[in-house]
């Protein structure tokens, strides 16, 4: 396993200079980003200085992707994600990523009956959101607008936009949700029902 391990550290450096390159960033640029001096990135990334975690986060970070995949961890690790279900105003929500700072997937699951009786609350925060029905129909109010979108159906909105979901019947509603940081738009665009079916 010790091995392994420094096989894997040893990689690091060339992979992170690699991964610098390719991207056109300078060492002064993304010591700007992540707060590193450039000293240490240049003997980190000429293997002179051993990587951490005080310097894999901020790394992983502007990069935006898993350290392990910044790293180069083998690929017969466990890629599954262990979550940890929450329960918010009798919400559901179940985490599907672990990504930090880019986007996260969400399986939120309301109850039947839950927003029965209650009056939209609609909020606006910064991010981008885009949401998948499993089951069910989900109520969704857009600023002015109300849509109702049934099993398969999709939507995609910048959160600036005042929002609330809730159960358009008295079934439950499973969907998916991906929600990310502003700019990072997911490809598939809401579909509009005029009818409201």
């Amino acid at each position: 396993m010790n091995d392994d391990l420094d096989a894997v550290l040893t990689a690091v450096g060339p992979r992170l200079r690699e991964l610098r390159r390719r991207r056109g960033v300078t060492l002064t640029a993304l010591s700007e980003t992540t707060g590193i001096p450039v000293s240490t990135l240049s003997r980190l990334e000429s293997g002179h200085r051993r990587p951490g975690l005080e310097l894999l986060l901020p790394l992983a970070r502007a990069y935006r992707m898993p350290i392990d995949e910044l790293v180069g961890a083998p690929a017969d690790l466990d890629p599954r994600v262990y979550s940890k279900p929450v329960t918010r105003d009798g919400v559901t929500i179940v985490p599907l990523t672990r990504k930090p700072g880019g986007l996260q997937a969400f399986k939120h699951i309301l109850p039947a009956g839950l927003t029965d009786g209650r009056e939209p609350a609609p909020r606006s925060h910064e991010g981008y959101h885009w949401l998948y029905v499993l089951n069910g129909r989900l109520r969704i109010v857009l600023g002015d607008r109300d849509f109702v979108l049934a099993d398969g159906e999709v939507a995609e909105f910048d959160t600036h936009l005042p929002h609330w979901f809730g159960n358009a019947d008295e079934r439950p509603v499973e969907f998916l949700s991906i929600f990310g940081p502003q700019g990072e738009r997911v490809h598939i665009r809401a579909r509009y029902r005029p009818d409201g079916l």
